[in-house]
């Protein structure tokens, strides 16, 4: 009789690998190789915005000043839990624990969604006191025009990451449905150890645009 794992771990092998550690491998090292041009790609962003930060420093102090701190420690809060179920995640299907799994895996969706549902309220927000470059944009009495400079920054770069978050929850619910069905097990999990890592660079991303963005205004 053959082993049930045995069967499971070759319908999971796709044909042009040689066995699951060949396949396992290759598919790490592919997600990585991805993560480096996502990181040459926030890396550009927040060069720019250093230029920027460097020759308007008081501006942008001034401008930070508008963000709402407590917002946003409670959104990186709400990541750092999203990282911390999504590490349990992989290692319950690591150890075969199907359901487990699955309801750690539906917790870091919830959490993503909860700082998109923060993130929205924040928008909706600077959009109700005119802080929307080029969207009915009103200067307070003495601000210079370079105040619409920072904001440029903060919906472009907070935007950018939060289609990451919408992309890294669609993953997330495939994933949740085929470790349902008991797709994921010992024997074969690295789709959830791969989306684990881009989740993680998304939370990660997060932890450089909180002080850059959120707490400059505090020094200056």
């Amino acid at each position: 009789m053959s082993d049930p794992r045995v069967s499971e771990a070759r319908g999971a092998l796709a044909h042009h690998f040689d066995d699951l550690e060949q396949q396992h491998d290759a598919a790490t090292l592919g997600m990585w190789v991805f993560l480096v041009t996502e990181i040459m790609f926030f890396g550009g962003l927040f060069l720019g915005y250093t230029v920027y930060r460097w020759k308007y420093p008081h501006i942008f102090a001034d401008a930070s000043r508008h963000l709402d701190t407590t917002i946003g420690a409670v959104n990186t809060a709400v990541l750092l839990a999203s990282s911390l179920t999504m590490a349990l995640a992989v290692h319950a299907a690591q150890t075969s624990r199907r359901r487990a799994l699955v309801g750690l895996l539906l917790a870091t969706m919830l959490l993503g969604s909860v700082f998109l549902g923060v993130k929205a309220y924040e928008y909706r927000d600077k959009y109700v006191h005119h802080l929307v470059p080029g969207v009915d944009f009103v200067y307070e009495p003495g601000a210079r025009p370079q105040l619409q400079i920072f904001f440029l920054f903060y919906f472009f770069m907070t935007g950018m990451h939060a289609l990451h978050m919408v992309i890294g929850i669609g993953l997330l619910g495939v994933i949740a449905a085929l470790a349902w069905r008991g797709r994921y097990g010992a024997d074969y999990y690295n789709p959830v150890e791969v989306t684990g890592l881009y989740w993680h660079f998304v939370d990660i991303v997060w932890i450089f645009l909180f002080p850059l963005l959120y707490l400059i205004g505090a020094h200056l």
